[in-house]
Formats: structure tokens, C-alpha cells, sequence
């Protein structure tokens, strides 16, 4: 009898401990201030409480200040939104870049100091040298700033995703070459009132992505865009109704180029800018302007004259961009409803 009651006790026990660490399963709002005014001081530390595969939507509000952290969500989180107090003054920043050598973050640190020895400095690469990499599905940063501020010494990811159904709505997203990387075919992700700015290929990745009332601002003379849309998938890059910006003593922007064959990059119903090349888009390699889909509609401004644009790009008709809407190009059986 007194060793069922013993055992008795540590069942409850254990269903106690439990229900204390699951506190936060529940869509309560988490709240992060890097000055210890709440509960948490990181970010990450708020999405390491969040429960595995919520069914329930969650809200991390952030407040003012910046953090410098290197933050992954992980692919077995959902329905969780990052929420700013205020874009321009809640950051998040980090400074690697595709030069540094790596350290014990991704190899054990007996490695790193075996090869090393032998005169090997591992790099990091551009695919490590993200600030924010959402893995996860059903993501949404709003009204909050992501950079990467590292020198301009190599390719530096401010955004990297993975995951399905990712918004970004009103946030500034930072940085120089590869800003924002959307990293995984067939995965849908949309851009709202965003600012995005960067130097080259700044917009990258095989994904597709819907850009809504964006300024994208480019800081050099190089190329906004670099598609890897896969052959078989209908739609990469869409801007529409967007503003694209120059800095002052930049003049020769190109509008994308394809980082693979089929790379897929429609700009319609937007401003572009005097600095924007005649010729529009590059082909990168030969043989790439042979199935290349880059097109435009309906845009404005002294760089929409279409007159000089390489031969292999083209305008839609009327009736080709009515039939590419939002609805259109995320459309799947899962039916994502966007706000």
C-alpha cells in the first residue's frame, strides 16, 4: 500500500510539473522588452515557450529597442505572429556575413579548431548568415524591422524563410547583397506596405512571393531581383503597386536577373524610377534569356519606357494580367485566407 502511495504521489506530481511548464499553451499574448520591463528580454526566448503545431493563433508583441539576436523558428511552430510596438524603433539585427570564418554556432568547436590547424577556415555562406530564418509555417512579422548590418564584405541575409504561408506586413526589412531570401519552392510568401532595400540580387530565392505597396530601395548599381523559380511552378515574383527608389549617385539598376533557367519576375502597376537600365533585365549566363519569364504591366515613371528592353522580357496583355491576382497565385487546396 505505501508503494502504491508513493507511486500515486509521483503521478501527481508529474501531472503538476507538467501543467507548469505548459503555462503559456494558450493564445495569450507573450510580451518581449529588451530593457526587462516583461517577462521576457529576447525574442527567442518567447518562441521557445510557444507550444509544437498550435492550432491557436499567438502573438509575440515586441517593444521598442533593438535586439541583436539570431533567431530561427523552428518548422514545428505555427499560427505565431511577431508583432512590433513600433516598425522603425523595434529592431532586430544581427551582423554575419558569407566571409566570416564559422565558429562552434554550426561546427563542434574540436572541429573548427582541427581544420584550422590544418589551415582550413570553414566559411559561413550565405545560407548561415541570416538574422531571422523562419523554417515554420503560417508566420507573420508585423510593424517590426529585420537587419543584417554587417560590413560590406560578403553576402548577408537579413530574412531567410523556408515555411508556407509567411506574411510580412509593414516592416522594414535591411541590409546590402541578399537582404531577403526566400528559400524554398512552391512556398508562398507576401510582402504588405514593406520597405526593402539592399545592393545586389537583393530579392532572391526560388518561392513565390507577392509584393503588395512596397518601396524597394537600391543602395547600388547592380540588380533588385534573382529568381530561381523552378520550371514547373507557374509564379516566383510579383510587385505590384510598388515604388522603386535610388540612392543618390546610383544610375544603372537592373530589374532582376535569373539566378536559374526559369526564373520568374513580373513588376506591374508600379513605379520605376529614371536609374532603372533601358534594357531592364540581365540574362546572367548565356542561354538563361531563352526561358526566362520576366514580364511587366502597366508600370510608370521614367524607367517603364519600354523601348529598349532585351528582346526576351515582355509586356502581358490586358487579358493575361487580369487572370494574375493574389487569389490566383497562392492558390492551392489548402485555401490560405490573407486579411
Amino acid at each position: 500500500m505505501k508503494r502504491l502511495l508513493t507511486l500515486l504521489s509521483l503521478a501527481v506530481a508529474c501531472l503538476l510539473t507538467a501543467g507548469a511548464a505548459n503555462k503559456y499553451d494558450n493564445p495569450d499574448t507573450l510580451f518581449v522588452a529588451r530593457d526587462g520591463t516583461a517577462e521576457f528580454r529576447n525574442i527567442t526566448e518567447a518562441i521557445e515557450v510557444c507550444r509544437a503545431f498550435m492550432e491557436y493563433h499567438k502573438v509575440i508583441f515586441v517593444k521598442k529597442g533593438t535586439y541583436k539576436e539570431k533567431i530561427i523558428m523552428p518548422q514545428w511552430l505555427q499560427h505565431i505572429e511577431i508583432c512590433g510596438e513600433d516598425r522603425d524603433q523595434t529592431i532586430i539585427t544581427y551582423d554575419d556575413h558569407a566571409n566570416i570564418a564559422m565558429d562552434g554556432r554550426f561546427w563542434p568547436a574540436q572541429i573548427s579548431e582541427q581544420l584550422m590547424a590544418m589551415g582550413n577556415r570553414p566559411k559561413l555562406g550565405t545560407f548561415r548568415s541570416f538574422t531571422v530564418r523562419v523554417d515554420a509555417n503560417d508566420i507573420t512579422f508585423k510593424n517590426i524591422t529585420i537587419e543584417n548590418n554587417a560590413a560590406r564584405l560578403g553576402q548577408a541575409v537579413a530574412v531567410h524563410t523556408q515555411g508556407d504561408r509567411i506574411q510580412f506586413v509593414n516592416c522594414r526589412l535591411l541590409g546590402n547583397q541578399d537582404t531577403v531570401y526566400t528559400g524554398m519552392p512552391n512556398t508562398r510568401i507576401y510582402f504588405l506596405d514593406c520597405y526593402i532595400e539592399g545592393t545586389t540580387d537583393f530579392i532572391f530565392g526560388p518561392s513565390t512571393a507577392w509584393f503588395e505597396h512596397c518601396t524597394i530601395h537600391c543602395k547600388a548599381n547592380s540588380y533588385i531581383t534573382a529568381a530561381s523559380t523552378p520550371q514547373d511552378v507557374a509564379y516566383g515574383y510579383i510587385f505590384n503597386r510598388c515604388i522603386i527608389t535610388a540612392a543618390e549617385g546610383v544610375d544603372k539598376v537592373y530589374l532582376g536577373r535569373p539566378w536559374r533557367d526559369y526564373g520568374y519576375t513580373l513588376f506591374m502597376n508600379s513605379e520605376l524610377p529614371r536609374q532603372i537600365r533601358p534594357e531592364g533585365w540581365h540574362k546572367w549566363r548565356e542561354g538563361t534569356q531563352k526561358t526566362a519569364r520576366y514580364l511587366e504591366y502597366n508600370n510608370h515613371g521614367e524607367g517603364a519606357d519600354r523601348s529598349g528592353r532585351e528582346p526576351w522580357s515582355r509586356e502581358l496583355t490586358k487579358k493575361e494580367a487580369a487572370r494574375i491576382t493574389l487569389d490566383e497565385v497562392f492558390r492551392r487546396a489548402d485555401n490560405w485566407q490573407l486579411p
